[in-house]
């Protein structure tokens, strides 16, 4: 079984910094991916940013300059940090996973459960 655990999010001011984190847990036997995804009340899920292992970051337009991803490979971790927030950002963040478990030959795809993030004054 695979978990993904989330933190991080919160309540900011528009202008302001928050750190997200996700951790991957379970027999794993290689991930080839991690990302961040949100959704927006009303809106689809959108690809905020994803790392692929060994690999240069992906960043959706809107966050561009303003959100860094990056990885822990040894502890199986993703982090966004998020500054110049604007209320535009408020979503629910949902860590991603591209991997492969122990004892199957199968490239898979889980979720998080999902952090708030809101920002607001």
């Amino acid at each position: 079984q695979v978990q993904l655990g989330e933190s991080g999010g919160g309540l900011v001011q528009p202008g302001g910094s928050l750190r997200l984190s996700c951790a991957a847990s379970g027999s794993i036997f290689n991930i080839y991916v991690m990302g961040w995804y949100r959704q927006a009340p009303g809106k689809q899920r959108e690809l905020v940013a994803r790392l692929t292992t060994g690999g240069s970051p992906d960043y959706a337009d809107s966050v561009k300059g303003r959100f860094t991803i990056s990885r822990d490979y040894a502890k199986k971790k993703v982090y966004l940090e998020m500054n110049s927030l604007k209320p535009e950002d408020t979503a629910v963040y949902f860590c991603n996973a591209d991997l492969q478990t122990r004892g199957s030959y199968r490239r898979q795809n889980y979720w998080g459960q999902g952090t708030q993030v809101t920002v607001s004054s």
